[in-house]
């Protein structure tokens, strides 16, 4: 295969602010004076601001000059055989043009490779089909072509609008080979597209492959880039298992023109396929109790994976056919489905065991009778979003496994919740006369806060605002000690003026006002997606070394505090218990950003900080023209 060059790519402007400044402190002379020109280049590579590349040397006249560009990465400037006049002409022309980009000043100063690298990570870490985290083009589950555009929120910002508030972003960068040229730029001095794309390739053409594979459903969504790593290849070998072609991962010729091709199917799991997308299905079947037992769980789609799923299918109002297509896919990973389990309206005495557990560990808010009701449901929800499970409300086999474990995970609210669970405590405390009936809005805020503290002070527990076992307990016990000192009772009420959510006023426990408890919990955020940076993207990841895109945004908020359960990138279209951001010019440092498909952290200063199938692990990177493109909403967390 023929030996490929690595073009790295950035905006034009960037690196034209180099180049004049470089150009101005060693006094460019005039376009006539070609000594002035020449010497200056060579004052400049002896200086290390330029480097020369060529495959066989780095002689300065070498056939291409890289000037080094923002944050670490290289940009060749294509200066084959450019006399000294069309040289200068190009620097003074990109300068007048720099003038007016004002935006560039509020770029961080430093940030290079991630891990000190010069390319990026080419870890074997596992990826593949999106089960329930990419947004799936509209397909029907026969595989047949759909139109792949999404609708959503289209509101788009002028040009040049501003990106958010400044956040902590120093000292990071990405070495991801980004494709990202904005209008008029493109790669420049780059080779011909390569016949064979393997493992390690790096050309702007991959970004296209990435694109394609991603809107046929073979690739989790995320901005695509240069690199052709292991999770492309993973994606190409889904394809090709598709369309019967020889599955190396490697797209040739005949893969590429299919590829691209109006024959092209989308993304179709059936009977007769191997794969670790089969095992991901196979397991999200288990349980929703489709199927009997986890021996099922083996990565061959057989008769009885197909059984299990015609079964959910018709459950769910679909077409049966026994096919995992787009549509079939989204009703596995919603948390409509119906599964094939204990679930709601259903009464017996092994739903009144799992109550008691369930009352035990602090997540139950009513007496346990054995009925499967709106309390059970919302006290499951509670335990999954704890455990680290796929939060849907239904008692299935791994959830039961998990709950009746000596190491299940106990309850615990604090402040930043939300939910039917806080909303139950909200009404307990205002009944023992703690809040006003009118905070019982569900979000765990200051003023619940204080509540919960009020109620622990004179109910001989441990005052920390938080809601565990022995607080919920008792709360719940029916022998409470009220407000006002009484030992059983009805409502009572003490008004507030703030609201639950959030007040500028601090609350009688003395906690800070929310714009500071937010000030504070941004720049938490912040520097834990940060600290990420560089690990590797594995699909269905939930941390602390690995990830994808709802994965580590679901880590980082726990990290903090901010005890979101997790879900897909799908469900963060309809997450709505934050405040939802529609326009794309008003994204700020903090927010949760969700695209087509992928979901990231905006760090503030243009930039986001995402999991990327595209690159295989975490990366901080311009928050630009795809994120724009793609933008469906923004969640202000703070």
């Amino acid at each position: 295969m023929q030996k490929q060059k690595k073009a790295r790519v950035i905006p034009a402007a960037m690196a034209a602010v180099v180049l004049i400044g470089v150009c101005s402190d060693f006094r460019l002379g005039s376009a006539g004076d070609s000594s002035s020109v020449q010497g200056t280049l060579f004052d400049i590579a002896a200086a290390g601001a330029v480097t020369y590349a060529s495959e066989g040397g780095t002689p300065p006249e070498a056939e291409r000059l890289e000037v080094l560009g923002c944050y670490g990465h290289k940009v060749g400037l294509g200066m084959h055989t450019l006399g000294e006049e069309s040289l200068l002409a190009s620097l003074f022309a990109m300068q007048d043009n720099v003038r007016s980009i004002n935006a560039l000043n509020s770029m961080p100063a430093d940030g290079g490779d991630a891990d000190g690298a010069g390319v990026p990570d080419n870890s074997p870490v596992s990826g593949g089909m999106p089960a329930g985290d990419g947004d799936l083009p509209a397909a029907d589950d026969a595989g047949n072509n759909a139109d792949p555009t999404e609708g959503g929120e289209d509101v788009l910002p002028d040009e040049g609008a501003d990106l958010g508030e400044e956040g902590d972003t120093s000292g990071v960068g990405s070495d991801d080979e980004l494709y990202l040229p904005g209008e008029g730029e493109g790669i420049i001095d780059e080779e011909p597209a390569p016949e064979f794309y393997s493992q390690g390739v790096s050309h702007s053409s991959v970004a296209d492959i990435q694109q394609r594979l991603m809107d046929l459903g073979f690739m989790d969504y995320s901005e695509p880039t240069m690199y052709y790593g292991s999770i492309t290849a993973k994606a190409v070998e889904l394809f090709q298992r598709q369309h019967d072609l020889k599955q190396d991962g490697i797209i040739g010729p005949e893969t590429r023109t299919l590829l691209f091709s109006d024959d092209a199917k989308y993304y179709l799991a059936k009977s007769g396929m191997d794969g670790d997308d089969i095992k991901r299905i196979q397991r999200r079947l288990y349980e929703m109790g489709y199927l009997a037992n986890p021996d099922y769980v083996t990565g061959h789609f057989g008769d009885v994976t197909e059984a299990a799923v015609k079964q959910m299918q018709q459950n769910n109002g679909l077409a049966a056919d026994g096919k995992v297509g787009h549509e079939t896919m989204e009703m596995l990973y919603s948390e409509t489905a119906k599964a094939n389990i204990i679930s709601y309206g259903d009464k017996s005495d092994v739903v009144l065991a799992c109550q008691e557990r369930l009352k035990e560990l602090g997540y139950l808010t009513t007496k346990p009778d054995g009925q499967y009701g709106n309390d059970t449901v919302a006290a499951v929800k509670q335990f999954q979003s704890r455990n680290d499970l796929v939060v849907d409300g239904f008692l299935g086999p791994t959830t039961m496994v998990v709950l009746n474990a000596s190491d299940a995970v106990a309850n615990g609210m604090m402040i930043g919740e939300s939910g039917d669970t806080v909303k139950r405590v909200q009404e307990l405390l205002a009944r023992y006369g703690y809040m006003s009936s009118s905070n019982c809005t569900g979000y765990f805020g200051e003023v619940t806060e204080a509540a919960v503290k009020d109620f622990q002070r004179k109910n001989g527990l441990l005052v920390d605002g938080n809601v565990g076992m022995k607080t919920m307990a008792k709360l719940t016990g029916g022998d409470a000690v009220k407000a006002s000192g009484e030992s059983t009772g009805g409502s009572g009420g003490t008004s507030s003026s703030s609201s639950n959510k959030g007040s500028s006023t601090s609350s009688s426990s003395g906690s800070s006002s929310s714009s500071n408890v937010g000030s504070a919990s941004v720049s938490a955020l912040l520097k834990v997606a940060k600290s990420k940076v560089g690990k590797p993207y594995v699909y269905g990841a939930k941390g602390p070394n690995a990830f994808d895109c709802s994965g580590y945004v679901y880590w980082c908020l726990n990290q903090i505090g901010i005890k979101q359960s997790y879900i897909t990138s799908y469900g963060w279209r309809t997450v709505g218990k934050y405040q939802k951001v529609t326009s794309f010019s008003s994204i700020k440092a903090g927010d949760i950003v969700v695209v087509k498909g992928h979901v990231g952290i905006a760090a503030g200063n243009g930039m986001v900080y995402d999991a990327s199938s595209s690159s295989g692990k975490i990366v901080y990177r311009s928050l630009g023209a795809w994120w724009k493109k793609n933008f469906i909403c923004a969640w202000r967390i703070f």
